[in-house]
Order: C-alpha cells, then sequence, then structure tokens
C-alpha cells in the first residue's frame, strides 16, 4: 500500500511539475481566436460571454470570464472584464475597453458560454450597461474566494436575469455575487 502512495506521489508531482510552466505570462497569445461576428459584417445587436482556462496550473480546475457587447449597427465590442493584475497596481480591477472581443486568455482559446443576437439584445445591452455601473467590487480582486474575474459575470447574470446566464462551475469566485450588499 505504502509503494502505491509512493507512486501516486511522484506521479502527481510530476503532473504539477509540468503543468507549471517557465513560459512568461506576458509573452503568451492575445489575438483574437476568430469566434466573434466581424462588427463590419453584423449589424445585429450581439452579446457573447467567453470563458478560457486560467494561466498556467489554475487552467486545470478553473476559467477567466468575460463580457462582450455589440449594439446593433455598432463598428466594435465593448468587453467588460476584471483583471487581478489592475488592481494590484491601483487601478480599477473592471476593465471596460473598446477591443476584440474574443481574445485568447494568455494562451488560452475562449470558448462562448452565452451568445444572443437580434431583437430584444439591444435592450440587453442597454441592461447590462446600467448594472455594471452598479457593479460592487470596481475596485478589488481577490484571487479566492473572490472577488474574481467570475465574480463579474455571475454578479451580471444575477443583475439581469433574462439574459440567461449560466456560469460554469469551473468558473470559480462567481458564487462571491450573492455577497453583494
Amino acid at each position: 500500500m505504502a509503494k502505491y502512495r509512493i507512486i501516486l506521489c511522484l506521479l502527481t508531482t510530476i503532473a504539477l511539475l509540468n503543468g507549471c510552466s517557465d513560459d512568461d505570462w506576458r509573452q503568451a497569445s492575445r489575438d483574437p481566436a476568430g469566434i466573434a461576428p466581424e462588427p463590419a459584417n453584423t449589424p445585429e445587436a450581439v452579446i457573447q460571454v467567453y470563458g478560457a482556462d486560467a494561466w498556467s496550473w489554475r487552467g486545470w480546475f478553473a476559467i477567466h470570464t468575460w463580457i462582450a457587447v455589440k449594439p446593433t449597427n455598432a463598428p466594435q465590442y465593448t468587453v467588460y472584464e476584471v483583471v487581478g493584475w489592475r488592481a494590484q497596481r491601483g487601478l480599477p480591477a473592471l476593465r471596460i475597453t473598446q477591443d476584440h472581443p474574443d481574445r485568447y486568455w494568455y494562451g488560452a482559446r475562449p470558448r462562448v458560454l452565452l451568445d444572443k443576437r437580434g431583437a430584444g439584445v439591444d435592450m440587453l445591452i442597454r441592461k447590462i450597461e446600467r448594472v455594471v455601473e452598479k457593479y460592487p467590487w470596481k475596485e478589488k480582486y481577490r484571487l479566492f474566494p473572490g472577488p474574481n474575474s467570475n465574480t463579474f459575470p455571475a454578479w451580471i447574470a444575477r443583475q439581469v436575469p433574462e439574459l440567461g446566464l449560466e456560469i460554469p462551475f469551473s468558473a470559480i469566485g462567481s458564487g462571491w455575487a450573492d455577497q453583494a450588499p
């Protein structure tokens, strides 16, 4: 029995070491993945929520999530996400920017968690924009238990239930949204 525990410990250690990359996250891909519809070819309103594996070993069990919106006939997307290093630098953790909605998350290809288009989506975008202003943890970030990058989309989902956003279990920190004042 002890022999099997030693083997299990060795295999676990090897797996952990292999997952801990020496690569620099600053050099990992942030290129668009080509998932989002091009604004120039898509006049309809679009809301997409993305998730991608977290950086390094964290990606084994956790994802990072964000929201992208494009109103009808808008020339670009607005991306809403919470980023921990921003708070560490004295910036708001909540980042709102005109950007590609489907960028790789530091080397991890994003996947679409929600895709809404067309009729009624402009109304949902306006609701999202209104509640973003009320997000209670704009300046705060804590990896665990939250508030973190997954708390934000979960909080939006609770404020705009007609969005129909279901946050996956791997979005660690999404439960922190229940702590809202």
